[in-house]
């Protein structure tokens, strides 16, 4: 036994020994993530905060889409809060329709929100606006090419592929890093961030 906290509680099998098939790698992903510890997670995301204000910093970004998390991802509110302090414009990704790009919606931190047609939460007062010139993106997993696997819908794939394309900084527990090929349809990530870099 140890008190490394880098250990998750009940570890399936780590992300580099994951079968090669994305359906497969999604689920052993998941269950992954969900069974870290919740001390572990906590720790990890406030070094994540970290990660991503210094991006920010030495980047002078002035307007970014955030993400609200879901299904375990990194909770980034701390840096969010930060973020709004230090006169930064935030924006939330909006699902208008399967098999589009994602829209985006200003979003000011303790205003009400509801849930999107994929469940997801967005401002109830949905303040529609142009592409923000930065993203933070959620990653399921992400290989050594800065590629990212997220849950299959392509919405973010679809956002990339526009012209101009944003900034992109995507975000992960460094534990999730994996071994998959890259799609044609892929956008590899400028940056990934994670706990630890």
């Amino acid at each position: 036994m140890t008190s490394d906290p880098r250990i998750p509680r009940n570890p399936a099998t780590p992300p580099d020994k994951l079968p090669v098939g994305k359906a497969e790698l999604r689920k052993q992903l998941l269950a992954y993530r969900r069974a870290l510890a919740p001390d572990t997670r906590a720790a990890w995301d406030q070094a994540l905060c970290a990660n991503v204000l210094a991006w920010q910093d030495a980047n002078q970004v002035r307007e970014l889409g955030v993400y609200w998390p879901l299904r375990d991802e990194p909770d980034l509110h701390l840096a969010y809060a930060e973020l709004a302090r230090r006169g930064v414009r935030l924006l939330l990704p909006v699902v208008v329709a399967r098999h589009t790009a994602l829209e985006f919606a200003e979003w000011t931190l303790g205003e009400a929100m509801v849930k999107d047609t994929m469940g997801v939460a967005v401002p109830a007062d949905l303040r529609m606006t142009a592409y923000p010139p930065a993203l933070l993106v959620p990653c399921l997993g992400y290989n050594r090419h800065r590629f990212r696997l997220g849950y299959g819908g392509g919405f973010y794939d679809r956002t990339l592929a526009a012209a101009p394309r944003p900034a992109t900084a995507g975000i992960a527990y460094r534990c999730l890093q994996a071994d998959f090929p890259d799609d044609p349809h892929d956008v590899a990530l400028d940056v990934m961030l994670t706990e630890s870099a």
